[in-house]
C-alpha cells in the first residue's frame, strides 16, 4: 500500500469514527446535506469494500434525509463505484421519492452493476414502482435483460402490487402478462389467496401457450391440492412445453389421482415428455410410499 493510500484510509477511518460518535451521542445532524454528501463522496470512494459497507449501513440508518445526496450521486457521479454504492444504499432506505432517478439509472447507466442495483432499489420502494415497471415490460425498445430485471422486481414487490396485477393480465404485451403471472405465483406462494389462485387456474386455459406453460410451472411452487385436477388436464395440452411443465409439477405436488394421466404420458409423441413423465411418476410414487409411514 502506498503512503498516499494509507493516509486516505486513515482520514476515512477518522471520519467514520467521528460520525459514529455523533450518532452515539445523538448529536448527528441529519439535515446537514454537506455532511451527508461528504459521507457519500469520501465513504463510497474508499477502496475498501468493508468501509464502503459501513458508510452504506450508516446512511441506511439515517434514512430518507440521505436520499437527496444519494440520488445526486446515482445520477451524476463520475465514479461508478460511488454510483453503485449509492444505489445499493437506496435499497436499504426504500424511499418512494427515489423512483424517477432510479428508473433513469436502471435504463440508462452505462454500468451493469449500477443498473442492477437500481432495479433492486426500485423493488424495495414497493407499490409506487409497479406502474413504471409494467411500462418497461410493455416497451418495444427495452431489451430482454432489462425486462427480466423488471419482472424480477415486480415479483419481489409481490403483494403490494396486487391491485395492478389482475388488470395487467389483460395487457396486449406478452412480456407484461408473463411477468404478472410470475408475480401472482410469488404472492400466492407467500400469502395464499383463493382469488389469485383461481386467476392462475383460469390462466391454464389461456390461448397463449407461454402463459399456460408459466402457470403450469408455477403450480409446483404453490403446492396447493386445488391445482391438481387442473394440472392433470394440462397434461393433455396441445403444446409440448405445457405438458412438460404440467407433468413436472405433478411430480412435485400431485396425488394418487394424477397417476393414471401421468402414466398415459409414457406414450406421449414427444420423447422429452415421456422422460419427464417417468421421473415425475417415480417422484410421486416415492412420496406416496413415504406418506404411508406417517
Amino acid at each position: 500500500m502506498t503512503p498516499e493510500l494509507q493516509a486516505q484510509h486513515d482520514r476515512t477511518d477518522a471520519f467514520m469514527a467521528e460520525i459514529t460518535q455523533q450518532i452515539t451521542m445523538h448529536q448527528f445532524d441529519t439535515t446537514d446535506q454537506v455532511l451527508l454528501k461528504r459521507m457519500v463522496e469520501e465513504g463510497f470512494s474508499d477502496t475498501r469494500g468493508v468501509m464502503r459497507l459501513r458508510f452504506a449501513e450508516t446512511l441506511g440508518q439515517i434514512g430518507e434525509p440521505a436520499t437527496p445526496v444519494l440520488l445526486e450521486a446515482v445520477s451524476s457521479h463520475p465514479n461508478e463505484v460511488v454510483r453503485r454504492a449509492s444505489a445499493k444504499t437506496l435499497t436499504l432506505i426504500g424511499d418512494p421519492t427515489a423512483v424517477p432517478t432510479l428508473l433513469h439509472a436502471f435504463l440508462n447507466d452505462p454500468d451493469q452493476v449500477v443498473r442492477s442495483s437500481s432495479v433492486g432499489a426500485l423493488a424495495r420502494t414497493g407499490e409506487v414502482s409497479v406502474p413504471p415497471l409494467l411500462d418497461i415490460l410493455a416497451s418495444e425498445t427495452a431489451d430482454q435483460t432489462t425486462k427480466g430485471h423488471a419482472a424480477w422486481a415486480l415479483a419481489f414487490i409481490g403483494a403490494e402490487a396486487t391491485e395492478y396485477l389482475t388488470p395487467a393480465l389483460n395487457s396486449d404485451s406478452l412480456d407484461v402478462r408473463c411477468a404478472v403471472i410470475g408475480a401472482i405465483v410469488k404472492v400466492v406462494q407467500d400469502q395464499p389467496s383463493e382469488k389469485l389462485l383461481n386467476i392462475l387456474i383460469s390462466a391454464l386455459t389461456d390461448p397463449e401457450p407461454t402463459i399456460r406453460n408459466d402457470v403450469a410451472a408455477g403450480m409446483a411452487q404453490i403446492n396447493s391440492p386445488e391445482t391438481i385436477p387442473h394440472l392433470i388436464l394440462a397434461c393433455r395440452d396441445s403444446d409440448v412445453d405445457v405438458r412438460k411443465a404440467a407433468v413436472s409439477s405433478l411430480g412435485k405436488v400431485g396425488d394418487e389421482s394424477a397417476l393414471e394421466t401421468m402414466r398415459s404420458l409414457l406414450n406421449d409423441d414427444e420423447n422429452v415428455v415421456r422422460v419427464l413423465a417417468k421421473v415425475a411418476i417415480s417422484q410421486l410414487e416415492q412420496r406416496l410410499a413415504d406418506d404411508d409411514w406417517d
